[in-house]
């Protein structure tokens, strides 16, 4: 970026660390966002002088309609609770949000530093679950829908085909703009935060800094460990993408292979319901017998959600159970009503 565009990016910041810090109610965060803003204020002063150097002038801030929307939010909601917005805006030391808990080391390495950005996804393990549950669920209740109309079986056939390919390319389609959307947002916020570590390492290694002391650190404590993290600057990038970002730049997702792994498992999962069709079954039993197969395959997904969430198999298999049955249900009911409605 040029010496104006910094200029105005470290304004922007500054100024929303300012209006976060009057907003947010833990005064360890809000002091921590107040320094990080006094941190970017001499970052706008030293891209000033280079623009000043470059007989550049420099342009009007004034805030945007997506800040001022975000902080609307924070203001109702909390910061903590529009953290994905913030980061979208380059707020930097949300991770003060975690702050150290006894018998959890401060990280002393690499390897150490962000164990806690792991999020409830394992990736494509985590597409391919929800895909199946997805398929499940949705083909499940409009074949039950169906035969609640009283529709005939080849038109319930024709119906669950239909809705297969309808779910399956509707899915594969949303994980891959979901997906390749934040791979972009994190791949431009890595590419600036490579930038800054270039041109000011001192400044990127104070805010660090800043961000273990709003942890729990002792200044010394915190100013020694940022040096010691930022020495190399291939590690040093890493590891502000990790603390500041909150991003592992390892694993930021293929949107392809979310899309596909998507587009297969709500396949599999919306075949469930069909197969006793396809075996030469006619309604209602094999409408009904599909049903109980695909309440089998709600209970597996619902249990294999355990993976990521530590809770009891047993629970989460019930409780996935209970929202197919009564989703398939309603289905069947709303069915009923509209085919006696229309017959």
């Amino acid at each position: 970026m040029s010496a104006p565009e910094s200029w105005l990016e470290e304004t922007r910041s500054a100024w929303l660390y300012e209006q976060l810090a009057g907003i947010e109610p833990d005064a360890r965060v809000a002091a921590l966002f107040l320094k990080l803003g006094a941190e970017a204020g001499k970052q706008r002063e030293t891209w000033a002088a280079i623009a000043a150097r470059e007989g550049r002038a420099l342009p009007t801030f004034e805030p945007g309609p997506r800040e001022r929307l975000t902080l609307s939010l924070a203001r109702r909601l909390g910061p903590r609770r529009v953290k994905p917005l913030l980061a979208a805006l380059k707020i930097r030391g949300l991770s003060a949000y975690d702050a150290v808990v006894p018998g959890h080391a401060m990280p002393l390495r690499l390897e150490d530093v962000g164990g806690r950005h792991k999020s409830m996804g394992g990736g494509n393990l985590r597409a391919a679950i929800f895909g199946a549950n997805d398929g499940l669920v949705s083909n499940t209740s409009l074949i039950l829908g169906v035969i609640g109309a009283s529709a005939s079986t080849q038109a319930t056939i024709t119906a669950g085909i239909a809705g297969l390919l309808a779910g399956a390319l509707s899915m594969a389609a949303g994980e891959y703009v979901s997906v390749r959307s934040q791979r972009e947002l994190f791949e431009y916020q890595i590419e600036l935060e490579r930038q800054e570590l270039e041109e000011y390492p001192e400044a990127e290694a104070a805010e660090l800094a800043l961000i273990y002391q709003a942890r729990g650190l002792s200044e010394a404590e915190s100013l020694a460990l940022a040096n010691r993290l930022t020495a190399d600057p291939k590690v040093a990038l890493d590891v502000l993408a990790r603390e500041e970002l909150g991003l592992n730049p390892d694993d930021l997702g293929s949107p392809w292979g979310a899309a596909g792994f998507s587009f297969a498992s709500f396949t599999l999962g919306a075949l469930v319901p069909l197969l006793p069709f396809f075996f030469g079954g006619q309604l209602p039993g094999a409408g009904y017998l599909g049903a109980a197969l695909a309440g089998i395959g709600l209970f597996a997904t619902g249990a294999s959600l355990s993976l990521f969430t530590g809770r009891s198999a047993l629970a989460g298999g019930a409780r996935m159970l209970g929202i197919g049955a009564g989703a398939g249900a309603l289905t069947w009911l709303i069915g009923s009503l509209f085919g006696a409605a229309v017959g």
